[in-house]
């Protein structure tokens, strides 16, 4: 498979990804995706905003979230966040503190 080829499955794959998480997942909390997988919603936007700096684009955090959620992230909370419970929020603590540093 040729790089141009393999970059655009990529980026197909991750289209997906984000529509999946974005359109018909939206009832799954991004603390329960840190919980159980160590990355969330915000972790997609600030790579995608890291990716957009990598290559001299000037992109803030609210800026490249509006684009990940489609939306500004005001409204998204407002829409689909619900409030933590204790348990989530000590799991997402401990998940937070495995995690921390990584940005891959």
């Amino acid at each position: 498979m040729d790089d141009q080829t393999r970059i655009e499955l990529e980026a197909a794959a991750f289209r997906r990804l984000r529509q999946h998480l974005m359109e018909e997942r939206t009832d799954v909390q991004n603390i329960d995706m840190m919980n159980l997988a160590g990355f969330c919603r915000n972790c997609l936007s600030r790579w995608y905003q890291e990716a957009a700096n990598a290559r001299g684009i000037d992109m803030g955090k609210e800026e490249a979230r509006e684009i990940f959620y489609g939306m500004p992230m005001s409204e998204w909370k407002a829409k689909y966040q619900t409030d933590a419970n204790d348990g989530q929020q000590k799991a997402f603590e401990k998940s937070f503190a495995e995690n921390v540093g990584d940005k891959s």
